[in-house]
C-alpha cells in the first residue's frame, strides 16, 4: 500500500482503503488488551461476549441460534463453544419441551459472580483506552461508527 502518493496521483491508496486498514489495526490493537484480561479470567472473548447477552437475557435466557445472531463476531461452532461453557457451569442449556428444536440457554450464578468481578477491569480497560479524546469526539466517533455499520450488508 501507498499511502505516501499524493491523493489522485496512479499509486495513491484509495481514502476508502486506507480507513479499512486503520479501522482493523484499531479493533485489533484494542481487542488484544481486552484478549488479555478476558484470558487472565479464563475466557475467551467468544465466551464473555454470550456470558454478556446471556446476563442482559435475564432469567428467561435465549435460543441458541438467538445468541449466535447477537454476537459481535460469529462463532462458526456456536454448540462447542456453549459446550466448553456449559462444562464450566457458566450457563445451562434446555430443550424446550412446546418445540424440541429449541434450546434454550441460561447464564448461572456462577456466569454472573464472573461477570460481576470482570465489570469494573473491562470498564476501566475501556476508559484508558480512550482517555487521550476528549467526550465530543468519542460521541463523534460513536455516531460514524454506528453509521457505517447500519449500512453494512447483513
Amino acid at each position: 500500500m501507498n499511502s505516501r502518493a499524493k491523493p489522485g496521483s496512479p499509486g495513491a491508496t484509495p481514502l476508502e482503503d486506507q480507513i479499512f486498514v486503520a479501522l482493523l489495526k484499531a479493533a485489533d490493537s484494542l481487542a488484544s488488551e481486552a484478549d488479555q484480561l478476558m484470558k487472565a479470567n479464563g475466557l475467551t472473548s467468544a465466551q464473555y461476549n454470550v456470558l454478556r447477552i446471556l446476563r442482559g437475557a435475564g432469567p428467561e435466557g435465549l435460543p441458541c441460534n438467538t445468541i449466535a445472531e447477537r454476537m459481535i463476531s460469529r462463532d462458526p461452532d456456536m454448540t462447542r463453544l456453549l459446550d466448553r461453557m456449559e462444562k464450566h457451569a457458566l450457563i445451562t442449556r434446555e430443550r424446550q419441551k412446546e418445540d424440541r428444536r429449541v434450546v434454550k440457554a441460561r447464564i448461572t450464578d456462577e456466569g454472573l459472580k464472573l461477570l460481576k468481578k470482570m465489570d469494573a477491569p473491562i470498564r476501566e480497560l475501556h476508559k484508558s483506552q480512550f482517555a487521550h479524546m476528549s467526550s465530543a469526539r468519542l460521541k463523534t466517533l460513536m455516531d460514524l461508527l454506528t453509521e457505517v455499520a447500519a449500512h453494512a450488508p447483513k
